[in-house]
């Protein structure tokens, strides 16, 4: 079996009761069968604590009213894991924050940027993002898995992600290169052209497309239906699941923040890339008026915000764009990295706005582990993210992270 991870893959390591959040809060952490059968065995002192911290009937454990686990304590400390070491932990609780997503003889493993310490690492990185991969025995056989398909996506993204890592591209140009990749492949296989998707990725390496993409950007721009747009799309938040009640207010403060009228907004959005731009005169060579392509740096921070997005994006295509080889959502996919990211661009903005018109890197990565908890920890908000974007078409509009 063929296991890829990020090239930052052993960088992390849980800082525990030092971390400003806690993963044993405001998800239902599910025990696998394995896991549960061993706690029925559990013996002595603890056993009568384990009894009434578990949900047999669910297979949960139980939580306080503020949605804490049951063996969660004041220090954010597992009593658990203090009871029994590491052996006690379930499956989740063992691997949280690596995600692993499995294709038949291949496992890729990231780490989840719902963690604060992971958030961290990928929002101080100023260098490209790369993949490695190594063989381990074993393999496993899926059932209706098209490796053809699947060797097809595996090329697009290996593009996608060149295209993304490009920093003689603007943000604008690199985002709207991959959604084009991504809807003319998704016109391919809808008609049954598979064959014809690696024309699709060749095509979109080339200086053609890169015009095509800049002409597309030229006829789309339309100040006044950018705000509604913007509106439009981050109301879908307010669709997902709930799974932290202070989220829901940081959603409605940012609402009320930047979509108050549309020259508003519009000045807000060309005021928030020049703070970027203006705080030091540091301006990378392909930067122009719209294009956060700017490093700022103070006592307070450190920050290439266009970096970050390019880090961002990366992150959210690996890691759920191969699923297409399940659902045939190609584009649908690419959509929900772009998706993803802008809504964080989005909140960042907000944030800046209730600031004072100023923010750091500290605050920029807390909403980044927020959005993250909020929208990939719920495979029913990831669904319905993946339904509204089939429906809505990027392509059509302008993406906003200009």
């Amino acid at each position: 079996m063929l296991i890829t991870i990020p090239d930052y893959y052993q960088d992390f390591e849980c800082i525990a009761d030092k971390c400003e959040d806690t993963c044993c809060a405001g998800w239902q952490i599910v025990i696998d069968k394995k896991t549960l059968k061993k706690y029925t065995k559990i013996k002595g002192d603890f056993r009568k604590r384990m009894f009434k911290s578990v949900d047999w009937f669910q297979g949960t454990f139980k939580q306080d009213k503020d949605k804490r686990c049951a063996f969660l304590n004041e220090k954010n400390l597992c009593d658990l894991y203090l009871s029994q070491g590491e052996e006690g932990f379930c499956k989740t609780c063992r691997e949280y924050p690596r995600h692993t997503e499995e294709f038949e003889g291949v496992r890729e493993i990231t780490l989840s940027i719902s963690c604060p310490e992971v958030a961290r690492i990928l929002m101080n990185r100023m260098e490209p993002v790369s993949f490695l991969s190594y063989e381990r025995e074993g393999e496993e056989e899926f059932e209706d898995f098209d490796p053809f398909f699947y060797s097809i996506l595996e090329d697009a993204r290996k593009e996608m992600i060149a295209i993304l890592q490009n920093r003689d591209l603007t943000i604008t140009d690199r985002i709207l290169l991959i959604l084009g990749m991504a809807h003319d492949m998704q016109g391919r296989m809808n008609r049954q052209e598979m064959f014809a998707c690696s024309d699709v990725i060749s095509k979109y390496t080339t200086n053609r497309a890169l015009d095509f993409v800049k002409k597309h950007q030229q006829k789309t721009e339309n100040k006044k239906e950018e705000m509604t747009f913007a509106h439009t799309m981050f109301q879908h938040l307010f669709e997902l699941e709930l799974l932290r009640e202070e989220w829901g207010v940081l959603l409605a403060e940012t609402e009320d923040l930047l979509y108050r009228d549309k020259e508003n907004y519009c000045k807000t959005k060309k005021e928030f890339i020049n703070y970027f731009k203006n705080r030091t005169g540091l301006q990378n060579h392909n930067s122009k008026d719209g294009e956060p392509d700017t490093m700022i740096e103070d006592s307070n921070c450190n920050i290439n915000i266009t970096i970050h997005l390019e880090q961002l994006l990366v992150y959210f295509l690996f890691t759920y764009f191969p699923g297409a080889v399940y659902d045939g959502e190609i584009y649908a996919k690419v959509q929900l990295a772009v998706y993803c990211t802008w809504m964080i661009w989005e909140i960042w903005m907000a944030r800046w706005l209730k600031n004072e018109k100023s923010i750091d890197l500290e605050e920029m990565t807390e909403l980044v582990y927020r959005f993250s908890r909020e929208v990939e920890h719920s495979d029913l908000n990831l669904r319905e993210i993946e339904k509204i974007l089939s429906k809505k078409w990027f392509l059509t509009n302008k993406t906003g992270c200009s």
